[in-house]
């Protein structure tokens, strides 16, 4: 079992945010705000990069139906590449906030970067998804929702192998996008191919 924490500050009411799909080449990036109660426990949930599909999928439930409040919030490729991606991840953590039913007191934060969100405090927690709950928590919301997406566009677009990499920078995708092009979702203002890679296809 992770020994996660239960929160950061015992008397607030605590968001825990975390992002998904920072470093893909398509779809959106994806975050959550999720506020646990605070005897919640659970003997698997932990940094969603440690759990597999499974445990993932079989977590969602339990944290949506325990959850005090939770939301998710999508920002697409074409603003990704207007805004860039950090903008984006925190725009999108924003965006899940701004949805909680439940107005938090303090906000705990994956990574080392956010931009204030209006009256509320927040802290930022480097590997926060395997040290808080709550963080855990949007990790595992985050990341089962962005899949849950990329799974439906694997649907049109079968050459990229999204139902394998989620839009990661795999060389099935970018075999697929030498060989078809880019779609309507790719983020075109990242690399999209390894040199490499052209090289070995001609």
């Amino acid at each position: 079992m992770a020994n996660l924490l239960p929160y950061l500050n015992e008397n607030l009411i605590e968001a825990g945010c975390d992002e998904a799909g920072r470093g893909c080449l398509a779809g959106p990036v994806v975050a959550a705000a999720v506020i646990l109660p605070k005897g919640f426990t659970n003997h698997i949930l932990n940094d969603s990069k440690q759990l597999t599909e499974k445990q993932r999928e079989e977590l969602r439930p339990i944290i949506e139906e325990q959850a005090i409040a939770w939301a998710v919030a999508f920002v697409d490729n074409n603003e990704i590449d207007k805004i860039n991606i950090l903008r984006a991840s925190i725009t999108a953590m924003h965006r899940a906030v701004d949805q909680l039913e439940t107005k938090p007191q303090h906000l705990l934060i994956d990574g080392n970067r956010f931009y204030p969100y209006p009256n509320i405090k927040h802290t930022c927690v480097i590997k926060g998804d395997g040290k808080y709950l709550s963080i855990a928590a949007a990790s595992v919301l985050a990341k089962t929702h962005r899949d849950e997406f990329m799974l439906e566009l694997h649907k049109q677009y079968p050459q990229y192998y999204w139902d394998k990499n989620k839009g990661y920078p795999t060389k099935k995708h970018r075999e697929g996008i030498v060989k078809t092009g880019t779609t309507p979702y790719h983020r075109i203002t990242f690399k999209l191919l390894d040199e490499q890679l052209k090289l070995d296809l001609k």
